[in-house]
């Protein structure tokens, strides 16, 4: 029976509060041995008491990176789960392949930005990637090593969020508030602004092209408002295998960390006689374009994949700012997307350039009032 060693970096946003339940359930099988908070300290001097033998750090402090990279590369550590938002744990998550640990992904916005750099790190250091996503953990769990070679297509789930069934035409009236309000998962401010733009399921459509390594034509998503069905796998065969749970991210996070195996805990498993049903439907496309701006960044590759997602993250801040209105964020999104000075084979420091440009350009347009609404 093995205990694997874990350091979470932001184990005070959603997913590290869900990976510290886990810890607590399962702590023959899981130590925390070191948690990081972006300023939350508060809440990380509380986990600490639950956890004290964990080092901890605040990455908004001025060292802040550095201690980041130190505690990914703890000498005790043998798996470092990455729950920060946006492109903050992609150095971190660098050094702790260098360092040869094995890496949770939970944050989809490092493999979005650098995800050939991060997948032939880990290959050559021989470390294992396993993702804490929901969708891509059920992906992973349906694969369950099979070769890319059997698969006809991956199928991401999506809950479609909370204007799934809006008109179009309603969409400018959007506010903050009525955007945060996810109908199905509770969590942070940026990626409930993603579910109900769709940006973060277009996200995750380019990290299962570099987790699974199949072409971006090969990954489709589809409307499912219960998420009950996390993601399906449809091979050549035409058989689909499907993984089902309660919304609930401890799941996926306890099934990383005990990965290969498979024990038992307390989380509450499904009542198929209360169920109800289960509904599929295909997503608005014409209406959410942030699919195809996805596919399109995902197709090119190079730089664009982080050109979206800097861009996204500047658009939804804007919003959450009511700087822009809801319709505005794909728009400065495309924008950037058709004027960033495109490159075909970046290096990491191509990437973060691309990167801090792209926040510049959606800054500098929505200073000048001039967003930009969707080409449709």
């Amino acid at each position: 029976m093995r205990t694997r060693n874990v350091v979470i970096l932001g184990a005070t946003g959603s997913i590290g509060r869900s990976a510290r339940k886990v810890a607590q359930d399962i702590p023959d099988r899981m130590r925390i041995v070191g948690m990081s908070a972006h300023a939350n300290r508060d809440e990380l001097a509380a986990a600490s008491r639950d956890f004290p033998h964990a080092r901890t750090a605040i990455s908004s402090d001025p060292d802040g990176e550095a201690r980041l990279v130190e505690l990914a590369t703890l000498p005790e550590a043998d798996m470092v789960l990455i729950a920060i938002v946006g492109t903050a744990g992609l150095k971190p998550a660098l050094a702790a392949i260098e360092a040869g640990k094995d890496l949770a992904i939970a944050s989809k916005e490092i493999l979005v930005m650098a995800g050939a750099i991060v997948m032939e790190a880990a290959a050559r250091k021989g470390v294992q990637i396993l993702p804490v996503d929901s969708e891509h953990n059920a992906i992973f769990q349906c694969l369950e090593g099979r070769a890319p070679s059997g698969v006809r297509r991956l199928i991401l789930t999506c809950s479609g969020g909370p204007f799934r069934t809006l008109p179009e035409e309603a969409f400018g009236d959007i506010t903050p508030a009525r955007a945060l309000r996810h109908p199905t998962w509770s969590m942070g401010r940026k990626i409930s602004i993603d579910s109900a733009t769709l940006f973060n399921k277009g996200l995750e459509m380019i990290e299962a092209h570099w987790l699974f390594g199949l072409p971006m034509s090969q990954v489709d998503v589809i409307i499912h408002p219960q998420s009950i069905v996390h993601s399906m796998v449809e091979f050549i065969d035409g058989s689909v295998l499907a993984q089902l749970s309660r919304s609930d991210m401890c799941f996926p996070i306890h099934y990383a960390v005990t990965w290969p195996e498979r024990i038992p805990n307390s989380l509450t498993p499904l009542d198929f006689t209360t169920l109800g049903k289960l509904d599929f439907e295909a997503p608005r496309e014409h209406c959410f374009p942030a699919l195809r701006l996805a596919r399109e960044a995902g197709t090119r590759g190079g730089t664009l994949p982080a050109v979206l997602n800097a861009a996204n993250e500047v658009a939804v801040a804007a919003f959450l700012d009511e700087r822009i209105s809801f319709p505005e964020i794909w728009g400065l999104v495309e924008r950037v997307m058709q004027t960033h000075e495109f490159s075909s084979d970046p290096s990491l420091d191509d990437l973060i350039a691309a990167d801090q440009s792209a926040r510049s350009a959606v800054e500098d347009l929505v200073s000048g009032r001039k967003p930009a609404l969707p080409t449709l």
